[in-house]
């Protein structure tokens, strides 16, 4: 049985034992880590963002043939085939629909009227409060410990603004890595937690062992927030690559424009997808030509670490809680510790 203490809003919306979330980290989060989350009782989020539309199917199937608990798909609203992504979702019956950027608000409207749950990540008080208004079931809250791309406050003071903002439950990401920490969220009203590094430190990662060696020898002062990767601030391990990307300037522009290209022929974008989408995030998200060359480099980047085992021209997404982890458990034995390390916890407040 599990302690009562333990279920909460999060729990019932999920249909989960525990208040765990594994994030949909991209070339990370693939079948094996969400199966192994979904069985230990957390919910595990399939990162289909960094996958083609019939990578992404694949998946999904493979998730459901291993486990017959609930799982997430995390997506990005501005993909060119989100709505054909969605209507997949809807068809597959998923669970839950992760966004990292906010959903249209028909899109919102669309997957919930299918019975989907709808949870979009937000970094600002306000932007909890916009998707709230659309309707969304519930938000995950990151702070900045959180891994790649974060904002700048931190969990300790974000997190208590989102909560008495909106109604609706709260996920507390940003240096999550325990169970003193689970009892911390919900002992600051969060409704559990998200941990995106500590379930890439895991058996069940698929990450190669020689990155994940990197992962631990990591110090917690061993990370930084770089605008150098993709335009916009992204917590990553400081690495000789980083600081290069850092010093280069205007020669990212060409590098990244080939590396962008590469990147299209992965994922059988059409050129003029890309170029649309390019356009589209250009004026959007206010990004200088330079920048964008670089956020659609990006994704090479961190294929080449995550997926190719490259830690030399790679990059290395993590959230600061990266240099107190020191073992790779599988999730099973993670969310067990982290399970009975808060209720400890919670006993211990209660005497």
């Amino acid at each position: 049985m599990v302690d009562p203490r333990l279920q909460t809003r999060a729990t019932e919306l999920f249909g989960v034992r525990f208040p765990i979330v594994q994030t949909g980290m991209g070339w990370v989060a693939g079948p094996s880590l969400v199966v192994g989350t979904a069985n230990a009782g957390g919910l595990g989020i399939l990162a289909a963002a960094t996958m083609t539309f019939d990578e992404m199917v694949t998946a999904i199937e493979d998730v459901q043939r291993r486990t017959e608990c609930p799982f997430g798909v995390n997506l990005r609203t501005d993909a060119v085939d989100i709505d054909q992504r969605v209507d997949h979702l809807i068809r597959a019956e998923v669970r839950v629909a992760s966004f990292a950027q906010a959903p249209r608000p028909d899109m919102v409207a669309k997957l919930k009227e299918h019975g989907l749950v709808v949870v979009p990540t937000v970094g600002a008080r306000r932007h909890a409060e916009k998707v709230a208004a659309w309707g969304v079931d519930a938000v995950l809250c990151q702070g900045g410990e959180g891994g790649g791309h974060t904002g700048m406050v931190p969990t300790s003071l974000l997190l208590p603004q989102i909560l008495d903002a909106v109604e609706i439950p709260v996920i507390a990401a940003g240096g999550f890595h325990d169970g003193r920490g689970l009892a911390a969220a919900l002992a600051w009203g969060a409704d559990g937690i998200a941990m995106g590094t500590r379930f890439l430190l895991t058996a069940d990662s698929e990450v190669p062992d020689t990155v994940k060696q990197a992962y631990l020898a990591t110090p917690v002062t061993g990370t930084v927030v770089s605008t150098a990767i993709d335009g916009a601030p992204q917590r990553v391990v400081r690495t000789e690559m980083v600081e290069s990307l850092e010093r280069a300037g205007l020669l990212r522009f060409p590098r990244a424009a080939l590396n962008a290209l590469r990147f299209r022929k992965l994922t059988d974008t059409a050129l003029g997808d890309l170029v649309k989408e390019g356009f589209a995030m250009r004026k959007r998200q206010g990004l200088t030509w330079s920048q964008l060359a670089m956020a659609a480099n990006a994704p090479m980047l961190t294929r080449a670490t995550m997926v190719d085992g490259q830690i030399d021209v790679g990059i290395l997404p993590t959230g600061q809680c990266v240099g107190v982890v020191d073992d790779l458990p599988s999730c099973d034995e993670l969310i067990g510790r982290i399970v009975a390390e808060a209720i400890e916890r919670l006993d211990a407040l209660g005497r």
